[in-house]
């Protein structure tokens, strides 16, 4: 343990694309959409504008690209016809955890909690396909629960506060750079974490452009990593 940092007591999870493989089926729905309405874009740009930014504020975003290209509002059911998909795409088979993420968190001794800009329903409906839930209830924080979503530190802060932690001593793991800002903000150590399957090459380099501490990109590295941090 480095003598110039205070010891972890907590770890706070960022739920999509760091517990579960979530993010590869949101990016498709998205990417779809996007496409049908005459603005596509390419994966690597819309991760790096819209990745962990809640619901309302990626549809705000989407609102403000479609009538800066078409000079008209969204058609009224955009934001019901994503919804409809993405919540198929993750009541279906293939909504997975990220490959050892339950193993890691069961072995953890210290305080945790999932702090992520998914819905409250969405989250639950996740961690609960992935058999996560009970390892984390009810220390699970959505964007729902503040005024002000990723980048700003309000999440962060209120979970750090749910679980008796302060803020120097809390660890974030999380896969977005508006998440790294959040938790830097927040006065907190932040490891990104690029295991996700939606994560293209130059996801590590950007999440340490944005202030991230170093990269994980597995849940194995990440039990190494932990484990060094306890000696």
């Amino acid at each position: 343990m480095s003598a110039n940092k205070p010891a972890i007591t907590a770890i706070i999870f960022d739920c999509d694309g760091v517990l579960v493989d979530s993010e590869a089926l949101a990016l498709e729905v998205e990417l779809a959409a996007m496409t049908e309405l005459g603005v596509a874009t390419d994966a690597q740009t819309h991760m790096e504008r819209y990745l962990g930014l809640t619901g309302p504020e990626f549809y705000d975003a989407m609102e403000r690209e479609f009538f800066r290209v078409h000079n008209r509002p969204l058609p009224p059911d955009f934001r019901r016809v994503c919804a409809q998909r993405y919540r198929a795409a993750i009541d279906s088979d293939r909504l997975v955890e990220i490959s050892g993420a339950r193993d890691f968190v069961i072995k953890l001794a210290c305080a945790r909690a999932v702090a992520s800009s998914s819905s409250v329903e969405s989250l639950e409906r996740k961690l609960r396909r992935t058999l996560l839930w009970d390892h984390f209830a009810p220390h699970i924080y959505s964007g729902e629960h503040v005024a002000r979503g990723k980048p700003e530190p309000d999440l962060f802060l209120h979970a750090a506060s749910q679980i008796g932690a302060t803020p120097t001593a809390c660890l974030v793991i999380e896969d977005s750079a508006h998440g790294v800002v959040a938790a830097k903000k927040a006065g907190m150590r932040v490891w990104g974490f690029t295991g996700g399957t939606h994560m293209l090459n130059p996801a590590g380099e950007h999440l340490l452009d944005a202030g991230a501490e170093r990269i994980l990109r597995h849940w194995r590295e990440a039990e190494a990593v932990w484990a060094q941090q306890q000696t």
